[in-house]
């Protein structure tokens, strides 16, 4: 028997949503389908589980002897290959794996990582399974888009907001980074009304470009490393590849919201002094570092993504 139950993340244990899902369990009024949107996907897996691991022993007097990752109870669909799909043929046989009895527990539990790329006939058959669930299963779909899915599969699942990404994990050169790049906003708020001084801030965009792609290279491999010791076991090439892409989009995200974050303390800074009229370069520079983000998340690359949003800020925060 295992000692305790799964713990929540540190990063939801005792948040509303997780009082709100321990008390309907405990009241045995858990809706059947959930889906669990948030930013990382770290702490959506996390939380998942967790959560799989309590529904998976109600009504039980001990623990099962299975953590939730290893437990024949607990099926769960991953995007496969560097596409980051999922296909109808995996949601098929998931289906098939839940109308069938449960093997130890008396319920079945489903886990959808990143549901929102399932394509069309995947989402659709996973529609039927939504409208009629097999008796004592719970399908739980984790997504970072929730609003990319079909609005008939957001109608009949229960939604959950969890909070958004950690920290960036710190590797060299990225506190560096985000102090050049406020130095550089600051340097564009005094003029550039000399060639020499337009010619430094261009060169400066491009010094910032070319040093991000080095730093997330770094970050990437540690963070890499760090996942693949806590993978579950089993899993398939093109899966491992798609959890790959998955760290790299997921770090990509972190690191222009932390962009984000030197931006408005800029912008603070700059209403500090009495400079009022900073407000729309900053919504103007938020928008079109979130265009930036979404189009990462459909697989630009980062570099154009950084360099669309430098060369906007340019224009942007530049005093004439």
């Amino acid at each position: 028997m295992r000692p305790a139950e799964v713990s929540w993340p540190p990063a939801l244990a005792g948040t509303p949503a997780v009082a709100v899902i321990e008390r309907a369990i405990g009241r045995g009024r858990l809706s059947h389908s959930l889906l669990l949107a948030g930013d990382d996907p770290e702490i959506l897996s996390a939380g998942a589980l967790a959560l799989a691991d309590r529904l998976l022993n109600r009504g039980s007097t001990g623990l099962s002897a299975f953590p939730p990752e290893r437990h024949p109870d607990c099926h769960q669909v991953r995007p496969a290959g560097k596409s980051r799909s999922i296909k109808v043929e995996q949601i098929r046989d998931l289906v098939a794996r839940l109308n069938v009895s449960a093997s130890v527990s008396r319920y079945k539990v489903a886990i959808l990582h990143d549901a929102d790329r399932m394509n069309a006939a995947a989402a659709n058959t996973l529609l039927k399974t939504l409208e009629e669930p097999p008796v004592n299963t719970s399908l739980l779909l984790l997504t970072a888009r929730p609003h990319s899915l079909l609005p008939t599969i957001r109608s009949r699942v229960l939604h959950f907001r969890f909070p958004g990404m950690v920290s960036l994990l710190r590797v060299e050169g990225w506190e560096a980074w985000l102090a050049d790049y406020r130095s550089w906003l600051k340097r564009l708020g005094k003029g550039v009304g000399t060639d020499r001084a337009a010619a430094e801030g261009i060169f400066s965009l491009y010094g910032l470009l070319a040093r991000f792609g080095a730093i997330l290279e770094r970050a990437s491999a540690a963070e890499g490393a760090r996942r693949r010791e806590s993978l579950p076991e089993g899993l398939e090439d093109d899966e491992i590849a798609a959890i790959e892409t998955e760290i790299a989009v997921g770090l990509k995200m972190r690191m222009f919201a932390e962009i984000g974050g030197a931006t408005r303390a800029h912008s603070l800074e700059l209403l500090d002094l009495g400079e009022s009229a900073v407000r729309r370069p900053f919504a103007a520079s938020t928008d079109i570092l979130e265009r930036a983000g979404r189009l990462m998340r459909v697989n630009l690359n980062e570099s154009a993504a950084l360099e669309d949003f430098l060369l906007a800020s340019l224009r942007i925060w530049t005093r004439r």
